[in-house]
């Protein structure tokens, strides 16, 4: 090659590769590092597992940038009112389940989760194909002034951990059961008297029968904290939470310090955390049911005709929000729609297990 090309095609890859090195690895160089805490709502895998593998993606995929601890519930605030702490600035992040901001906005009821709702599978596709994780996030910046969006997916629960054997109507009605959400005001209903408790106060409440019968979350997490041992019955299945939609919320002022580009990978590691925990927190209620059922409790079936019931309740509960909120309305008409979507999918698709009983 001539000297005459030869060096001003050096000299221009040169100058190129200077210019790469100046603004591609300088957006990371220059980003801002940061050290933050996590208000959480709730402990268990779910935060041992959840929150904790979260950090440690946020982490990763920022090279080091941001860092976040993870503090036990109540440490920084309220455990029922993590929004306020992370709004607030008291903390810059939190990890949090949308309905326990119900009676502030009661569109956190669709987000969260509640008995009309969505599985983990449907929560999936909804969140990441039909717009949910978005309007979320929109939802809550317009409500409560926090950037938020789905990091984690929780279970379907077990019915209830009782003392008394519940089947029917009749046999909910008066019972005295720990809940929260919109499950409180619809089994209440339903004939049930609701208690609202933090999770560090369940235990002992079932324990002492300052209640009958408790929900909480899964065969994992219910087995790991000890309810089994001290209520004979287990209740199935959970038609009160079909699943459990649980977010990374941070302050805005706080979100504002970091480069885009640490934000987008925050996003990414809230995304690939909530597929992570569908599988996870699965696993965990497969080997825990296995352990339940070698168990001395005693099993019981909801009827169908309490399923309806309790169905036919809750949808009514549903449209009556609808009518009078619209962030509520929103995610529900997109919820339904997605429901009846997804009516013909067992028509081509095997249900889950469903090689098992071939």
């Amino acid at each position: 090659m001539r000297d005459w090309i030869r060096k001003p095609l050096a000299l221009g890859l040169g100058l190129g590769l200077w210019v790469g090195a100046a603004t591609l690895p300088a957006t990371a160089q220059e980003a801002k590092s940061v050290n933050w805490s996590m208000a959480t709502y709730v402990g268990g895998h779910w935060l041992e597992f959840g929150m904790r593998n979260f950090v440690k993606l946020v982490g990763e995929m920022t090279e080091g940038r941001v860092t976040i601890k993870v503090t036990q519930p109540g440490t920084l605030g309220s455990a029922l009112k993590v929004t306020d702490s992370v709004r607030t600035g008291v903390a810059e992040v939190g990890h949090n389940w949308p309905a326990y901001d119900w009676g502030a906005d009661r569109a956190g009821v669709p987000f969260g989760g509640w008995a009309g709702g969505l599985t983990p599978e449907e929560y999936l596709i909804w969140l990441y194909n039909e717009g949910g994780a978005e309007m979320w996030r929109e939802w809550r910046d317009e409500a409560f002034g926090v950037v938020s969006f789905p990091c984690a997916l929780a279970e379907t629960e077990i019915f209830l951990h009782s003392h008394k054997p519940v089947r029917t109507l009749e046999d909910f009605a008066g019972l005295r059961i720990r809940t929260s959400g919109a499950w409180a005001e619809i089994a209440s209903e339903l004939g049930a008297t609701t208690t609202i408790m933090p999770g560090s106060e369940v235990f002992s409440a079932l324990e002492r029968r300052v209640v009958d019968a408790i929900e909480w979350a899964g065969p994992g997490s219910n087995l790991e904290a000890g309810f089994p041992s001290i209520a004979e019955y287990i209740i199935t299945p959970g038609i009160h939470a079909p699943a459990s939609g649980q977010e990374c919320m941070f302050n805005k002022d706080a979100w504002a310090e970091l480069s885009p580009h640490d934000q987008r990978m925050i996003e990414l590691a809230a995304q690939l955390n909530t597929f992570l925990t569908f599988g996870q927190y699965g696993e965990a209620d497969l080997a825990a049911w296995d352990k339940l059922k070698a168990g001395d409790n005693t099993f019981v079936e909801l009827d169908q005709s309490f399923i309806d019931e309790a169905r036919a309740a809750s949808l009514a509960w549903a449209e009556k929000q609808a009518a009078e909120n619209a962030w509520f309305k929103r995610a529900y008409d997109s919820q339904k729609a997605l429901q009846e979507k997804l009516g013909t999918w067992g028509e081509f698709r095997l249900p889950i297990g469903a090689a098992a009983n071939r």
